[in-house]
Order: structure tokens, then sequence, then C-alpha cells
């Protein structure tokens, strides 16, 4: 392996999704030296196979649902059906003008971009392409794939992953999606307004479980009015092929067939023969293990996003890759409060939510200490013309600051900033309330809910 001992980078990064180059981003502008090594595309998972292009097959099928609802609103109409290379080339032009932007943004800020298969061969150095490229810290930010199960032949046609789902050259008559969480929820969404008949098998007690079970509940009553159906609470047993499509069955003997089946039930660390255990670098069931300041139990080496143990969100790995360049350069960095961080899932309706759930809030403050609001969205003007229903969810220590928003609804993930803002800063209801929240708006809810919370209603039943 020839060493070009010539050039050691400040930070050498393994990884160009979103913690990587931010981390990159971020160094750079605080005056180090990076390298950034990536094997396939800049920007990484969200980018080219996550949150970009499946919010793109998403807003495809809101379009199409508003071109079959037009009616109800007096506009004369009618939909015809999906042109789904139509659909991907939209699609595919939103991802190409993002990476082109993004590979200006990297070369502008004079990043040292390294194309090829990088792999950890010291705490200081990454191998690629036959070079080692040495740096007096390391980033790994590797990222994630799709998980499969045992005996479960993933083969890109009949059974696929979220990868092979956006970029099927056909509009499935049915589907079958293994699991109810982010991903799989968002693809029967989209698949749902494209014509599918889809039916989402969730092995535990409700759909988008790690959120509030209010919203659960919300977002299963939206579902059965659309016509997606789903299972709840029953585990996968297996899947096999039928004359056309494939059959799978529960672990109570109960079966479902569709033309394919989605296998949507999470992402798992890229950690596998890349030198990371051999140079001593702590891991746990494939993920690196790593302190409240993203550093590994080897000092020159830090780790972010989906290879580390936090939420799998783009922008929790930015968040994660701008401290590690701060700590790096020197910066007083805080850490992440991983509650504090918004969450959206963006099926119709969306779900979104910040802060912790009723549930959890109880465990911690005690029952009696919790106190929960619901304001409806059918007393929000803006959301009866966009003729959605839903409710905001506020869940707040006795007395004390907002600890959860939870948010059902379409547009909710546009209302979470604010939620987030609240959450962060330790927001009162009673503060809240004064301030003024733009009406006819969706916003508005918020504010409502907070006036509400801080008993003096407006447009709510007190």
């Amino acid at each position: 392996m020839a060493n070009d001992a010539s050039t050691v980078f400040d930070l050498v990064i393994l990884g160009g999704g979103s913690g990587g180059y931010a981390a990159a981003l971020r160094a750079s502008q605080l005056g180090l030296d990076v390298a950034l090594i990536e094997k396939n595309k800049l920007g990484g998972t969200c980018l080219h196979n996550g949150c970009i292009p499946t919010k793109a097959l998403l807003h495809a099928g809101e379009i199409a649902d508003q071109a079959r609802e037009a009616a109800q609103f007096g506009v004369k109409a009618s939909f015809e059906g999906i042109d789904i290379a139509g659909v991907h080339k939209y699609k595919d032009e939103v991802v190409s003008g993002l990476y082109k932007g993004l590979q200006g943004l990297v070369a502008s800020r004079k990043v040292t971009y390294i194309e090829g298969e990088g792999r950890l061969s010291s705490p200081t150095s990454v191998d690629v392409n036959g070079q080692r490229v040495q740096g007096r810290h390391v980033l790994l930010a590797t990222g994630s794939v799709p998980k499969s199960l045992p005996g479960l032949n993933i083969d890109g046609n009949r059974i696929i992953s979220s990868d092979h789902a956006l970029v099927l050259d056909r509009v499935p008559k049915s589907a079958v999606v293994l699991g109810g969480g982010v991903i799989g929820v968002e693809f029967a969404s989209a698949w749902k307004s494209f014509g599918t008949d889809v039916t989402v098998v969730e092995g535990l007690k409700h759909l988008v479980p790690v959120e509030d079970e209010n919203s659960s509940k919300l977002l299963e009553r939206a579902f059965r009015k659309r016509g997606i159906k789903f299972n709840l609470g029953t585990f996968f047993d297996k899947a096999e092929y039928t004359e056309d499509g494939v059959r799978v069955t529960l672990a109570d003997g109960k079966t479902f067939e569709a033309e394919v089946l989605l296998v949507a039930i999470g992402r798992g660390p890229v950690s596998q023969g890349l030198g990371y255990e051999e140079q001593g670098v702590a891991m746990d069931r494939g993920y690196v293990l790593v302190d409240e300041y993203m550093q590994t139990n080897v000092p020159t080496v830090s780790a972010v996003g989906d290879l580390v143990p936090t939420l799998q969100l783009a922008h929790v790995g930015f968040a994660e890759g701008i401290l590690v360049a701060e700590r790096l350069a020197g910066l007083k960095t805080v850490p992440i409060d991983y509650d504090g961080v918004p969450r959206v899932t963006y099926c119709h309706p969306e779900v979104a939510s910040v802060g912790i759930t009723e549930a959890k809030a109880k465990e911690i403050y005690g029952a009696d200490k919790v106190v929960a609001l619901k304001y409806n969205l059918a007393g929000n003007g803006k959301s009866k013309i966009l003729k959605t229903a839903g409710e905001i969810k506020l869940v707040q220590v006795k007395d004390g600051a907002v600890v959860g928003v939870h948010m059902v609804g379409d547009r909710m993930g546009e209302q979470v900033g604010e939620a987030q803002l609240i959450y962060n800063w330790e927001a009162l209801p009673a503060e809240v309330a004064q301030l003024i929240h733009a009406h006819p708006t969706q916003n508005e809810a918020l504010g409502e809910a907070h006036l509400a919370l801080a008993g003096k209603p407006l447009h709510s039943h007190d």
C-alpha cells in the first residue's frame, strides 16, 4: 500500500452521506484540511435512496389524489392514471439538481474528494484506491442499508427493498408492506395514491410504533378511510412465490397474497469488512459505539449517522457531523438532545413530533404530574380549507414546560419547526399562548392548542 506521507489531513472522513458531508463542510469552514472518501455518490442514502426521492414519490401521489378529488373543490379535472416513467423523470430531476449543487458546494469549500471504497487501516488512516490517506483524526460515516430477515430472499422483483421500490418500472396492482414504521407507511401511502391495493403487516400493536399512541391511532383511522389495509400485532413467518406474485404467512398462520412484497423493517449499519474491529473500535450488533460527543473508544476515531445507534434521520446526521467538526476545531460543543430532534413521517396524513410521548412522560414524571391536551384540526380554518383531519396533542409537565408535541394531519411536517423551539426552549404554555400566530394558517393550530392548555381557549371548547 503506497503511503502519500506528504499530506496529513486534519480530518479524513469515510462516507459522503448526510453526516460525512456535513462534517466535511463545517470542518473546512473552520479551517481544517479535510479529505472526504465516498464509494458511491456524494449525498448518500438521504439524497439518492431515501428522504429526497421518497418524498418526490409521495408528492406525485398527492397530485394524483388531488386530481381524483378535484370535484369537491369545484374544479373539473380527471385522473387518467400514473405515468411511472414520468414520475421517475420528475424524481430524478429533483435528485440530480440537489446532487450537482452538493458537488459544487464541496468543491467550493476545497474539500479533497476521493471516490473509491475506503477501509480503516489504522486509527489515523484510511486505505482507498491503492493509497493510504493519513489524518490526525478519522470520522466513520458509512451509513446504512435496508435490513432483511433470515430466509427472506430480496430478489429485486417480487420481494423488494426500499431501494428497489424507488426505481420500480411499474405501479404494482397489489403489495404487502412488511413493516409499519416510517419507511413502510410512506411507501404504502404513495402506492395507494398511485392505485395499488396495499396491506401493511406490522408485528407490534400499532403503525409508527415509536410515536405517541394517539398519533398511531389517528394514522390507522386515516389509513382505514383511505382503504389501506393493515394487520397489527402478529409477526412475519415466511414468504413464498406464487404463480404471479408472493404469499406472505404470519406467525398465526394468516396469509396475504400480492404482486410484490416490500421489506421495510428498517435499516442496518454498513460496518462489515471495513477494518473497524481490527483497529479496536468498539461495536455492538454492527453499530459503532460512541459517547455523547460522537467519539469512539479510539481517541482519534469518531463516528456519526446511521452507523451509530442514534435516530436514523438525515438531520441527525447533519447535527452529529457538525458537532464532530466543531469539537475537532476546538469550539465548545453541546451534546445532542435526541428527544429534541423533530421527527416527520411523510405519509398522507403526515405524522410529526418532537419531545417525548405521554407514556414516556408519565414514566419519568409520574402519571399525576403529566397533563395532555388534544386540539382537533376541525377547529382550524386552513385545515378545513385543505379538507384535512387530525390533531395536535401537547404533553406538559403539570405547571411546567411542554415536553411533547405530537401532530397528525396534512402538512404537519411544516409545523414541527415551531414545535421543536417550544420543546427545546422549555416553553410554558402561557408563553406560547402570548405569541400571535397568523390567521388562517395551520401553524395557528399550535397557538390555539397552547391557548387551550394555558386555560384560555379561543376556537376550541374548554
